[in-house]
C-alpha cells in the first residue's frame, strides 16, 4: 500500500502536485489520466524519489500478505533506500543501462537483486511473446534497439525482480498494436498472480480503461476523481471529461 499525505510540489509559482490524501491499495490497477501538465509523470518522479517535495511524504508499506518475511512498517520514501527492493518502474529511456545489451542489463538487474542467472532466464520466458524475437539474440546494445523494443526491455526490468509496485509511464508508447495487447495482459496476470500493485500513465484512455481497477483523474496537480472502474464504469466520466463522447 502507498499513502500520500499532504503533498506538495510547486515549480516556481506553478504547482505542479497538491495532493492532501491519497492511498493505492495492494492489488490495484491504478491508471493516472489527465492532459499535458497534469502532474502525472512529477506525481511518478516524487514516488521514486527522483524529485523531493516541498511538504509531505509518500509511505509505502509492504502487506503480510505478499511479504511474511516482513514485519508491516510504514517506509518513507524519501528518507530511506529500503523502498528500492519492492518498487519496480519504468519511467523513460534514461532508466536503461544503454551500453549493455538486454541479456547483460537483465543480469545485471538480476545480480543487484539477488537473483540467479537460472531465474532471470526463466522470469525472462514470460516475456517471449511481447519480446516477438527482436530483442534477445540479437547481440544488439540497448542503444541499436528501435523505440518500441526499448520500451519494451525498460517494462521487462519493471517486473523481472517482482516487485509488490510496478510504475510504468506511458508504458504503451512507441509499441504496436499487437504488442499493446500483450502487455495489457502482462499488467492484468501479473497483478493477478502476485497480488501486487500496477500503477501506470497513459494517454490512451482505451487501454488505461480496459485494464485498470481504479483511475485517478489529475488536473493541475489535483486528483480530482478517483474512480473505482469495475466492469468499465470509468468510460462514460472520462469521456465527459476529456470531451471525446
Amino acid at each position: 500500500m502507498m499513502t500520500i499525505r499532504n503533498l506538495q510540489k510547486h515549480f516556481g509559482e506553478n504547482t505542479a502536485i497538491d495532493i492532501p490524501d491519497f492511498t493505492i491499495n495492494d492489488g490495484d490497477i491504478l491508471g493516472l489520466v489527465g492532459n499535458n501538465g497534469a502532474g502525472k509523470t512529477t506525481l511518478f518522479r516524487l514516488m521514486l524519489d527522483l524529485l523531493k517535495a516541498d511538504k509531505g511524504d509518500i509511505t509505502l508499506t509492504v502487506s503480510p500478505a505478499l511479504r511474511p518475511d516482513i514485519p508491516p512498517h510504514p517506509i518513507y520514501i524519501a528518507k530511506s533506500e529500503e523502498w528500492k527492493k519492492h518498487i519496480g518502474a519504468y519511467i523513460d529511456a534514461g532508466f536503461l543501462i544503454d551500453f549493455l545489451t538486454a541479456e547483460e542489463y537483465f543480469s545485471f538487474l538480476g545480480k543487484i537483486s539477488g537473483l540467479s542467472q537460472k531465474t532471470v532466464d526463466e522470469r525472462l520466458e514470460t516475456f517471449t511473446h511481447f519480446t516477438n524475437g527482436e530483442i534477445f539474440g540479437q547481440k544488439k546494445l540497448i542503444r541499436n534497439l528501435s523505440a518500441g523494443n526499448k520500451q519494451k526491455v525498460g517494462i521487462i526490468s519493471a517486473f523481472l525482480c517482482r516487485p509488490e509496485v510496478v510504475i510504468l509511464d506511458e508504458p504503451f508508447n512507441f509499441l504496436d498494436p499487437t504488442s499493446q495487447n500483450i502487455l495489457k495482459r502482462l499488467i492484468a496476470e501479473y497483478s493477478r498472480a502476485t497480488g501486487g500493485t500496477v500503477v501506470i500513465s497513459s494517454h490512451n484512455l482505451s487501454h488505461t480503461i480496459d485494464i485498470c481497477t481504479r483511475i485517478a483523474l489529475l488536473e493541475h496537480g489535483h486528483i480530482i476523481s478517483d474512480i473505482l472502474n469495475n466492469n468499465s464504469d470509468a468510460a462514460s466520466e472520462l469521456e465527459k471529461y476529456f470531451g471525446t463522447d
